[in-house]
C-alpha cells in the first residue's frame, strides 16, 4: 500500500517537474513565409535572438558608415512574384559570401554567427525545393549588392552585411506577418 502511495507521489512530483520546465522553455516561434509560389517555416524568433547577440558589436565593428550594402528601399521594392527569388538569392549571397568571410575574436559571437549562418542554409535548402523564377530586374538588384560588397575590403564588406542583417530580418517578420 505505501508503494503506491510512493509512486503517486513521485509521479505527482514528476508531472509538476514536467509542468514547471515546459513553462520556463521559449516557445520555438515559427511562421509559414508564403513566397510567390511556395510556403516555407522560418524561425523568425531564434534568427532574433542570435543576432540580438552579435549586434553591438557587429554595428561598432562597421567602419564603413557612409557605404550602405542592402538599402531598406531595396528589399521593399521586391516585385511581385520576385519574393521567392530575391530571398533564395540574398540567402546565397549571406552564406556564401558574409558568413563565410565574418569572424569574430569572441567565441560567443562566433557560435551565434555560426548559427544564423546554419539557419540561413536550413532556409535556402527549404527554398531551394520551390524552383523559384527569377527575373531580370530581381538578378540585377542582387548582382548590384554583390558589386558593393566587392568594392570594400573582403573582411569590412562581410561586418557591413553582418551589420545590415536587421534589414534582412526586418523584411522576414514582414513577410510573416502578411500571410
Amino acid at each position: 500500500m505505501w508503494i503506491s502511495t510512493v509512486i503517486k507521489m513521485l509521479l505527482g512530483c514528476s508531472l509538476s517537474l514536467l509542468l514547471v520546465l515546459s513553462c520556463l522553455s521559449e516557445p520555438v516561434e515559427s511562421r509559414t513565409l508564403h513566397l510567390d509560389s511556395c510556403s516555407v517555416n522560418v524561425h523568425t524568433h531564434e534568427l532574433r535572438k542570435y543576432y540580438s547577440t552579435i549586434r553591438s558589436d557587429v554595428v561598432a565593428g562597421d567602419n564603413e558608415i557612409g557605404v550602405k550594402l542592402l538599402d531598406k528601399s531595396l528589399i521593399k521594392d521586391v516585385q511581385e512574384g520576385q519574393t521567392c527569388c530575391f530571398l533564395h538569392l540574398l540567402l546565397r549571397f549571406y552564406v556564401e559570401r558574409v558568413f563565410s568571410n565574418y569572424a569574430s575574436s569572441e567565441p560567443q559571437q562566433q557560435r551565434c554567427s555560426s548559427a544564423l549562418a546554419n539557419a540561413f542554409v536550413s532556409i535556402r535548402r527549404d527554398i531551394h525545393k520551390c524552383h523559384c523564377h527569377c527575373g531580370e530586374e530581381t538578378q540585377r538588384t542582387i548582382d548590384s549588392l554583390h558589386v558593393a560588397f566587392i568594392k570594400l575590403q573582403i573582411n569590412q564588406a562581410a561586418q557591413k552585411a553582418m551589420g545590415e542583417l536587421d534589414t534582412v530580418l526586418e523584411w522576414l517578420e514582414g513577410l510573416g506577418q502578411k500571410t
